[in-house]
């Protein structure tokens, strides 16, 4: 039994992250991290107001960091460095360099790090990654990712989400890490990224849309456009080959269309589920980390160039 600490108490935390890991039979919520106590009353575990104070007790095993981005490197090493595996929330870090660190302590303590990329569980993103690479659609030369979404400053309750020092940057943080990610997942390391970033309709600190740009090994190239200025929501994903397309339109949805072949596969009722049964695995033993902290790196020094092209980081 793998005891579990959640630092942080948010949104993600108390809908998805707490419940998987309750729900998963070799694992217990054993505490939670909190500045405010009260939050973890329902939960019936140890509470502590401080790091400090839960990595001191030897039953700690993981930690999950579930705050907001600006203290994921910072607490992951912290972790990591006491001895603790650490799942930590997307995206991984503020910039690359933060994210290198956090890959290079876990490699120095030997303990195992993974993100919370949980769109590489979809079963339906399995399979897509099965049928390219069996050729499916050809030699893949051009996959096209969107997310749009309307997130208006005074109705957004997380407001941390439009603080740059907080949350690093606006969509191309929040949605478009996701997106990036699925990327390197089908296609491997990027070899070059640009990306353009403005606010259009909404002015607050960071950006309100952005449009990245990704070259990987073979050719093919990806684009993953994100904004917060559409009451006009979209979730697409497909990808263009030689031979053919695939169209696994809405992401968040179960249905993968491809040469010959229709399916439906539904994704888990809580996302996070799976990537927890899998963290447990790697900790076991028992299968790879599925989102390593050393494949996630490559999101952050994508994001980080789309920044640069815009004199932001």
């Amino acid at each position: 039994m793998l005891n579990w600490i959640v630092v942080g108490i948010g949104d993600i935390a108390t809908r998805r992250v707490i419940p998987a890991i309750q729900a998963e039979p070799r694992s217990r919520l054993y505490g939670l991290v909190s500045r405010d106590p009260a939050k973890a009353a329902p939960y019936k575990a140890r509470v502590w107001t401080s790091l400090d104070e839960a990595l001191s007790d030897p039953s700690v095993q993981v930690v999950y960091v579930a705050t907001p981005v600006f203290l994921h490197a910072p607490l992951a090493i912290q972790s990591l460095r006491a001895g603790k595996h650490v799942l930590c929330e997307k995206p991984m870090a503020m910039n690359e360099a933060e994210a290198r660190s956090m890959v290079q302590a876990a490699e120095d303590n030997e303990r195992i790090l993974g993100v919370a990329y949980y769109r590489r569980m979809y079963p339906k993103v399995q399979r897509a990654k099965q049928l390219l690479d069996a050729g499916a659609i050809g030699r893949p030369v051009l996959a096209e990712l969107t997310c749009h979404e309307w997130r208006d400053e005074k109705e957004n309750p997380r407001s941390w989400l439009i603080d740059p020092a907080q949350a690093g940057g606006g969509p191309l943080y929040d949605i478009a890490s996701h997106r990036i990610d699925v990327l390197n997942f089908f296609f491997g390391q990027p070899q070059r990224a640009v990306g353009y970033l403005s606010n259009v309709v909404h002015h607050y600190a960071v950006e309100d849309n952005a449009t990245v740009m990704i070259d990987y090994a073979g050719g093919v190239r990806g684009i993953v456009d994100v904004r917060w200025h559409s009451q006009v929501k979209r979730d697409e994903c497909r990808i263009r080959g030689t031979e053919g397309e695939m169209e696994l339109s809405p992401l968040n949805g179960p249905e993968l269309i491809y040469p010959g072949g229709r399916e439906n596969l539904p994704v888990h009722a809580n996302v996070h589920s799976p990537i927890i049964e899998n963290f447990v695995d790697a900790v076991l033993g028992k299968a790879p980390l599925l989102a390593s902290g050393a494949s996630s790196f490559w999101t952050d020094w994508i994001t980080e160039r789309a920044q640069r092209a815009n004199g932001v980081a």
